[in-house]
């Protein structure tokens, strides 16, 4: 009866030995080798995650203060009405949708009155819309911050372009003399146009283009009567690429 349990114990004890010794083998061919590379690799994933989550807080706030803007308006939240018919008011203004008024300067320019032509080309001595752009350009670079030309609003899409002996801008046909108003700092434009070697001193004394600019206390630039349209253009929303 002993040796049958001694037989019995043994053949177990094998059986347990078996099914270790396999267990074990099993968790060695599982096992990956811990790399710096791979430790690299891991910071780098957790780095992307942390970001990602960083960028869903930002998202999850913005839409939050956006929720809290729509519910304020729901209520008749009269200050949040005010907040945003104010920002649609700068918005106009800066398309050129206002009328607006200010201290700036009053440029008039005429061709060559004189009958003697200047140089070896009529052309020298009337007005190109070259030479207007030339001035616009000085003017916005001195801080300009509203341009018209003969009561025609210049914005960011105005063409200004020869046709003949007449200059079109905003598609509207306008002859000389052109009266060019700028509201902004009188003094910097008037010195943006008129101090030495810039280029209406160089229309006045060199091709005796007329060229009358004045500072004014008080310019009116009339509102843009056009429409913006955009055909390929488009507002670009969060997630496009």
């Amino acid at each position: 009866m002993k040796n049958k349990n001694k037989i019995i114990i043994a053949i177990f004890s094998i059986i347990v030995g078996i099914v270790v010794s396999t267990q074990l083998k099993a968790n060695v061919e599982d096992y990956v080798p811990v790399t710096i590379q791979s430790i690299e690799n891991t910071k780098v994933e957790i780095e992307n995650i942390k970001k990602e989550l960083e960028d869903l807080h930002i998202i999850i706030e913005s839409k939050e203060e956006e929720l809290e803007v729509l519910e304020d308006i729901s209520k008749g939240d009269e200050n949040i009405i005010d907040v945003l018919k104010d920002n649609l008011y700068s918005n106009m203004i800066v398309s050129g949708y206002v009328k607006l008024k200010g201290p700036g300067i009053s440029i008039k320019m005429y061709d060559n009155p004189d009958s003697e032509i200047v140089g070896f080309d009529i052309n020298d001595d009337i007005i190109h819309d070259s030479d207007v752009l030339n001035i616009l350009n000085d003017l916005w670079l001195a801080g300009a911050e509203a341009i018209s030309i003969n009561d025609e609003r210049v914005v960011s899409t105005s063409e200004i372009k020869c046709n003949g002996p007449i200059i079109r801008i905003n598609d509207r046909a306008i002859g000389t003399p052109f009266i060019i108003k700028a509201i902004g700092n009188p003094q910097v434009l008037m010195a943006s146009v008129n101090a030495p070697d810039t280029y209406g001193d160089l229309l006045k004394n060199v091709y005796f283009i007329g060229f009358e600019p004045k500072i004014e206390d008080k310019v009116i630039v009339p509102e843009y009567r056009g429409n913006f349209a955009f055909n390929y253009a488009k507002p670009k929303g969060e997630g496009d690429i």
